[in-house]
């Protein structure tokens, strides 16, 4: 278990995961990046941005 960065729910985590994988919360829907695994560390997500082809 751990506990969302944004609003403090708790979030399941399953065994196998892995350093980069990015985790949803089922509370407030926040996208999380895993940053370690042991402990897990949690950060929010890097926004997605275009390149527009450059």
């Amino acid at each position: 278990m751990a506990e969302c960065i944004e609003c403090g729910g708790s979030l399941s985590l399953y065994d196998d995961l892995e350093k980069g994988e990015i985790l949803d919360c089922g509370t407030c829907g926040a996208e999380l990046e895993v940053l370690a695994v042991d402990p897990v560390e949690l950060d929010t997500a890097p926004e997605l941005q275009q390149d527009w082809g450059e």
